[in-house]
């Protein structure tokens, strides 16, 4: 009966210390499980983050309630249909991947790179920094969405890669300006494009009417003017 005491005793001591540890040093072991506190947002969570993840999901269509900074059921069900979409881990929680791919920080200097690793979506960026740097955001994220909405027209090519090098489709493919470094928010508007903000209304064509030396293209219907360009179908 006594050992069985000591036993009881011990147990309880080494969980009452291994509870105090992991208070003390919570943010420490948020690091070692591969992610910053200030980087994850969960059912029940609320804050400027949370706005920020209801806000991007709003724009693309995944997420259709307030902007109030509270993750509720629809913010958790949204999360989870945008891990769905980009094949990520489906569990409603907005950790340092769903945040990256959300273009919203991490709190780990290194995920700044990852973008890099998606060749569509560097590609992209290279595109709207040759095409559109200057331009409005608004505007660079319709000159990626152009891009996008042409895979899906069965005029043209059906990958990005196959879009952006056809013959005379675009000037900073043929300039060379496409092998410039794109900046973040050219990689920002790639990201938004791709994940369904499409600002130019389901284009297919844009160009500067100042510029444009093209009779055809004066053809086409104005859908919207976003700064310099005209988008077009």
């Amino acid at each position: 009966m006594r050992k069985r005491i000591l036993l009881l005793a011990a147990l309880v001591i080494s969980l009452s210390t291994l509870l105090g540890v992991s208070v003390t040093f919570k943010e420490e072991l948020f690091g070692l499980c591969g992610y910053s506190k200030m980087a994850l947002s969960r059912y029940g969570s609320t804050g400027q983050e949370v706005k920020d993840i209801q806000y991007k999901l709003a724009i693309w269509k995944y997420y259709g309630g307030k902007i109030d900074g509270i993750y509720g059921y629809k913010t958790y069900a949204a999360v989870r249909k945008f891990q769905v979409k980009n094949g990520l881990k489906v569990d409603g929680i907005a950790g340092p991947q769903t945040l990256a791919a959300l273009g919203l920080p991490t709190g780990q200097a290194q995920a700044a790179s990852a973008q890099t690793g998606n060749k569509d979506l560097n590609l992209l960026a290279h595109l709207v920094h040759g095409e559109a740097r200057g331009e409005p955001y608004t505007g660079q994220v319709a000159v990626a969405a152009v891009v996008l909405n042409r895979t899906r027209d069965s005029r043209f090519p059906k990958t990005i890669a196959g879009v952006i090098y056809q013959p005379g489709a675009f000037d900073a493919v043929a300039d060379g300006q496409i092998n410039l470094a794109p900046d973040a928010a050219a990689y920002k508007a790639a990201s938004d494009a791709l994940n369904g903000w499409d600002p130019s209304g389901g284009s297919i064509y844009y160009y500067n009417p100042v510029t444009a030396t093209s009779k055809w293209i004066w053809t086409r219907t104005i859908v919207k003017v976003i700064g310099k360009h005209n988008f077009a179908i």
